[in-house]
């Protein structure tokens, strides 16, 4: 393995055991002295990979838009499919989905430095939403609704990360009876949605 592959095989095993301490400890309990210690590394060969926390954050952050990206390629799923793999992504591990997003929202107000990863983070984005967007359209289209693809992909956003917020809370999980049934009832949910017509309030 030449030095290239396995500087790329070092840093992705960096991303996944950040990650995994992240979700296990949270930002307080993640620390890069920990995160060193985990991998048996110096801290400095760290640095070689990512300059501070906030940094890494962020590469991981792209690492898993990346990830939703790549789910896209399968060209034979229809747009149900994507859409179940989508929220599953999230309601399978919705301790991520929170936390992901309350990083990059701090982040936006008081990261440093970072500006250029936010670039690199909305451009995966962007790039996403470009095949998402027509293929949510043609979706609606060929059902017949008359819900719009923007408000579609609104609902399921709002209703992932709604879900994602009760199956990562303690107090909800004590009373929700199967995680996995209000995994599928949510993603049944997101699919009616757009079949039901909007009712006239006169």
């Amino acid at each position: 393995m030449d030095r290239q592959a396995q500087f790329r095989a070092r840093e992705a095993l960096i991303f996944e055991t950040a990650e995994r301490l992240l979700l296990e400890n949270g930002e307080a309990g993640m620390t890069l002295d920990a995160l060193a210690a985990e991998l048996d590394l110096a801290k400095g060969t760290l640095y070689k990979h990512f300059q501070s926390k906030d940094e890494l954050y962020m590469l991981l952050m792209i690492r898993n838009e990346r990830m939703l990206f790549d789910m896209l390629s399968t060209p034979k799923r229809q747009f149900p499919e994507h859409l179940g793999y989508f929220m599953l992504h999230h309601l399978h591990h919705p301790e991520r989905t929170v936390l992901f997003h309350h990083i990059e929202e701090r982040l936006s107000v008081t990261g440093q430095g970072i500006q250029s990863l936010f670039g690199e983070l909305y451009h995966v984005r962007r790039q996403r939403l470009k095949i998402i967007i027509p293929m949510t359209e043609h979706y609606l289209q060929k059902i017949g609704s008359q819900m719009s693809g923007r408000d579609y992909l609104s609902a399921i956003w709002a209703l992932t990360h709604g879900t994602a917020a009760i199956l990562n809370s303690s107090f909800y999980q004590r009373y929700l009876g199967s995680r996995d049934g209000l995994r599928v009832v949510t993603i049944e949910q997101a699919l009616q949605l757009p079949m039901q017509q909007p009712r006239v309030v006169l």
